[in-house]
């Protein structure tokens, strides 16, 4: 039972290294504009953002990509009160468990201190931050979905169109996962995009960020981490709006 229990939550694959496709698929991107229409409900709740002056140029933030239920939301406000920070979801589900608002209000956002969550989809959110000049100080994608089979490639982040604008919206990256593959993955097409080296490393730490990661210490399972740093993605981001078609 107890090795069940370890082995609950890791990531089963037939793939075991990094993809065979990984670099055309990137440089594809990089190198063809995305013209996929912005998802209307998530342009509504940029909007709401925006006009409530909680994104400004002036206003520095950190930003929780694929937040779930808040927790790891509201971890990170707890620890930088001086700065606001955003958690977005596209689950209405999901954020209807953060205790923070009724469910039924999901669609505006919900706010208390310098803690935001809003239910946006992320590829829609992130073009329009590129576009208004907004960057995150530090942002977080904490344990995204993995896409396991080989022919999903492009589902995830890495392999997505919308890559070349998560890395030029800027600010830090810290992506953590626990499947090697994915991690090294992800700082392979980092390392394609910006010429610069971008590594995976094993990741622990003291107490977990969100609920999965702390579930995933609990059962002693590996971890991995890639860090992109600010000086990197600005240095991408201005290559980028100089007029370049990554976006």
């Amino acid at each position: 039972m107890a090795d069940n229990i370890s082995q609950a939550g890791l990531v089963s694959s037939c793939q075991h290294d990094i993809h065979s496709q990984l670099e055309r698929c990137v440089r594809r991107h990089l190198d063809t504009p995305w013209l996929q229409p912005l998802h209307r409900p998530s342009v509504v709740a940029y909007a709401l953002l925006r006009s409530r002056n909680l994104l400004t140029k002036d206003k520095s933030f950190i930003l929780d990509s694929g937040c779930g239920t808040g927790n790891s939301t509201r971890y990170l406000a707890a620890r930088h009160p001086g700065q606001l920070v955003i958690g977005v979801d596209r689950s209405r589900v999901r954020l209807g468990r953060s205790g923070m608002a009724d469910p039924s209000v999901v669609d505006g956002l919900m706010q208390h201190h310098n803690c935001v969550l809003v239910r946006a989809e992320l590829a829609t959110f992130w073009r329009l931050l590129v576009r208004d000049g907004l960057a995150p100080d530090k942002h977080f994608l904490l344990y995204p979905n993995p896409w396991p089979k080989v022919a999903h490639l492009k589902r995830r982040w890495h392999g997505h169109p919308v890559f070349p604008s998560l890395l030029a919206l800027g600010g830090e990256i810290e992506m953590r996962c626990n499947w090697e593959v994915y991690a090294m993955e992800f700082a392979r097409a980092a390392s394609l995009a910006t010429g610069q080296s971008i590594v995976a490393k094993p990741y622990r730490s003291q107490e977990g960020i969100s609920p999965f990661e702390r579930k995933y210490m609990q059962r002693r399972q590996k971890l991995f981490a890639v860090t992109v740093p600010q000086d990197v993605l600005a240095a991408f981001r201005s290559f980028v709006t100089a007029g370049q078609p990554a976006l």
